[in-house]
């Protein structure tokens, strides 16, 4: 381990110990973390953790030791946290996730960005792929009960999806292949004219979706910039892009 490294994990980052480890579908993980610090974070749903993945791997380059993954849930008051890690992507966290083991120790920090819940709104869109499944949950597990929240979840595989972390499924599933960009736009089109009031749109997921959704609600439903809230988690041409 480099020095750097321990730099990193005395100084800079934080511990967590792997509390529970379950596959709750042929492609996705749910790890639970377990940390004296999570009882004191000031959260709010929309929140990353940076982990440490690949500390202690010499072979890999330092900026492939750390990936960031959307906090699923969070209970301060036992100090626990849930994220859902992917591995269709077959890149270094899904190696990660598919051979760590419980009890072992993982570093992390916290990435708040500007992916965050707002409820300023009056009726919420909800548009993603797997990648950005268990953040969408959380905003709108978090959104008071009167928010009007429709949605739209898409895989090829419908089995990968996964339901929220209480086992409620509030979001509609569409078996579409990734950047099927038309018939998306066939769908958002439906749920639009349903949507009350003040109107927001959370996009994440594929950055291509991302692009093309965001100059579609901008362009052509002239929708204000502050209520298109876009987050790019993967490219297909890309390594670790959150």
């Amino acid at each position: 381990m480099s020095l750097l490294e321990n730099i990193l994990k005395k100084v800079v980052l934080d511990e967590a110990i792997i509390h529970q480890k379950e596959k709750i579908t042929p492609s996705v993980y749910k790890i639970k973390l377990k940390s004296e610090s999570f009882k004191k974070i000031d959260f709010t749903p929309g929140y990353f953790l940076r982990l440490g993945i690949g500390i202690g791997n010499d072979e890999l380059s330092m900026k492939d030791k750390v990936r960031s993954y959307s906090v699923w849930d969070i209970d301060k008051s036992n100090g626990t946290l849930d994220l859902a890690i992917a591995t269709e992507s077959n890149g270094i966290g899904s190696k990660w996730v598919a051979n760590c083991k419980e009890n072992e120790t993982v570093y992390f920090k916290w990435k708040k960005g500007n992916f965050l819940i707002d409820n300023s709104a009056d009726s919420y869109l909800m548009i993603g792929d797997l990648s950005a499944l268990s953040h969408l949950y959380i905003l709108s597990r978090y959104l008071p009960k009167e928010k009007q929240v429709e949605s739209l979840i898409y895989s090829e595989n419908l089995n990968h999806l996964f339901a929220d972390i209480n086992n409620n499924k509030p979001f509609n599933f569409h078996s579409l292949k990734q950047n099927s960009i038309d018939d998306i736009l066939i769908i958002i089109k439906q749920i639009v004219p349903k949507m009350k009031g003040n109107k927001m749109v959370y996009i994440a997921g594929d950055s291509r979706v991302c692009i093309a959704l965001n100059q579609y609600f901008r362009k052509e439903l002239n929708w204000n910039t502050k209520n298109i809230k876009t987050k790019p988690f993967w490219n297909p041409k890309k390594k670790g892009l959150e």
